[in-house]
């Protein structure tokens, strides 16, 4: 697959490495930054081309003329959709992804047709860390969240900890310390090494935990069996008044007492004027005066979620010190991450590696419904449609024991019209299908597409 990226920014490297370190594709960045290109093209196997992304010369440079997959995420939204309409009134480009800030944009779905801005599929990494932040705050204990089925089904990422039912114990015990919930285990993580989750896997304190059940009381109910659970979150201040920030205090004020802090002055009027509920304050997070004014000791959750990686930390840091319940911060450059990770911020976002999962939806062949990168793009958890019958597909009518699966590939769940299902190794998978699978190891995905894929005499 062909595939040029606009933008060798954050989600734009973040995009061309994910896709780079695929087999089957040729991937081709352009920027107007030679720098940040050839910091890329040092690590990566791909082309660059340095320019104005949305010229018809650049294009064509970048191959344009026979690229499957354009994807335009730079800083700037204008750029974005004047070169997907380049590439498609010049190169008829069959697929044009672009990235949109503006929620003044996003609030038009008619502007974005082939007959108008020829926009295939529009990526918003604010809104995506805005809900998923969200997600976590609903489940305190979470590491992570991710959504299947139109949210009828989740994967909970969570530590397992001492005082739990399920320390110590085997993995099919599940079943006898949660009687009527369906739960899968579907990923185990002991020291950074996976570990196959098999009913006699035993889980120890310390252990990273990947399991599916139904969103709602049956996460809480396998959570409170993994560790001894917190309280829910009820107070929550928010550093930084932009466009993440805003939209998620504005989604949370309804059932949070939320206070919001703005380093500047004019958008901190803007934003407590729009707000009904939340307080909004003008001044740094990370002034330890301001933070005990307002009784940062009494808060359940500090978000630092401004533009700057090193102010989120410090702030982030700075709140914990004083007495915060839970930190967490966006952070976009990998190296912060595993700081982070031996500190006290319990939780770093990072913004593109939650952008790159709907990314990669649009890309893989085959009826992916969701891509989910996890753990640092290193594995994945993935909802795909089953098509076909038992003659020209190799799963369709065959029980999953009997299934080829890649190595550390799980199935964790069937989705079936309306009914959500756990599965087991006789679970026989049928026709149309959403099947949720969890890879440890990405580079594996190629076997699952073709694993999925539909053709004749199969038998």
């Amino acid at each position: 697959m062909k595939v040029i990226v606009l933008g060798a920014g954050q989600v734009g490297g973040s995009v061309a490495t994910a896709l780079a370190n695929e087999t089957n594709n040729s991937v081709t960045v352009v920027d107007t930054d030679a720098d940040s290109l050839n910091w890329l093209q040092e690590r990566l196997d791909i082309r660059t081309v340095t320019g104005l992304g949305s010229r018809p010369s650049v294009l064509a440079e970048a191959g344009a003329a026979d690229a499957d997959i354009l994807i335009a995420v730079t800083q700037s939204d204008e750029t974005n959709m004047l070169a997907c309409q380049v590439a498609w009134t010049l190169f008829h480009t069959p697929t044009k992804i672009a990235r949109i800030r503006a929620t003044d944009y996003q609030d038009h779905p008619a502007l974005f047709d082939n007959a108008a801005i020829p926009v295939d599929f529009i990526i918003s990494p604010e809104r995506l860390i805005k809900n998923y932040i969200a997600r976590l705050i609903e489940y305190p204990d979470a590491l992570q969240v991710r959504e299947f089925g139109d949210g009828k089904l989740l994967l909970i990422g969570m530590e397992v900890d001492r005082g739990g039912p399920m320390v110590g114990e085997p993995i099919h015990r599940l079943r006898e310390l949660l009687p009527g919930i369906e739960a899968r285990v579907a990923a185990i993580y002991r020291h950074e090494t996976s570990v196959p989750p098999e009913g006699d896997t035993r889980l120890l304190a310390g252990d990273e935990v990947f399991f599916l059940a139904r969103a709602g009381a049956d996460i809480r109910r396998v959570m409170s069996v993994m560790r001894p659970l917190d309280k829910p979150y009820q107070r929550i201040m928010i550093a930084g008044g932009g466009n993440v920030g805003g939209a998620l205090a504005a989604r949370l004020e309804d059932e949070y007492q939320v206070k919001l802090i703005s380093h500047n002055p004019r958008r901190a009027r803007e934003l407590s004027a729009s707000l009904d509920r939340s307080i909004v304050l003008s001044g740094s997070a990370s002034d330890t005066e301001l933070l005990e004014e307002e009784n940062i000791e009494d808060m359940d959750v500090f978000l630092a979620l401004t533009n700057d990686d090193e102010d989120n930390i410090l702030a982030s840091m700075l709140a914990k010190r004083l007495g915060a319940r839970r930190a967490m911060c966006i952070v976009n450059r990998t190296e912060y991450v595993d700081l982070i990770e031996m500190g006290t911020i319990d939780i770093a976002l990072s913004p593109h590696q939650i952008t790159i999962g709907e990314v990669l939806t649009h890309l893989r062949r085959g009826d992916m419904v969701s891509v989910h990168s996890l753990r640092r793009g290193a594995a994945e958890a993935i909802e795909i449609i089953a098509r076909g019958d038992e003659s020209t597909s190799r799963v369709v009518g065959r029980r999953i024991e009997a299934l080829d699966l890649p190595r550390g590939t799980t199935i964790g769940a069937i989705l079936r019209d309306d009914e959500l299902l756990i599965a087991h190794h006789d679970t026989v998978i049928q026709s149309d299908d959403h099947v949720v699978l969890f890879l440890t190891d990405k580079r594996r995905i190629g076997e699952i597409e073709q694993l999925f894929s539909v053709g004749f005499g199969f038998f």
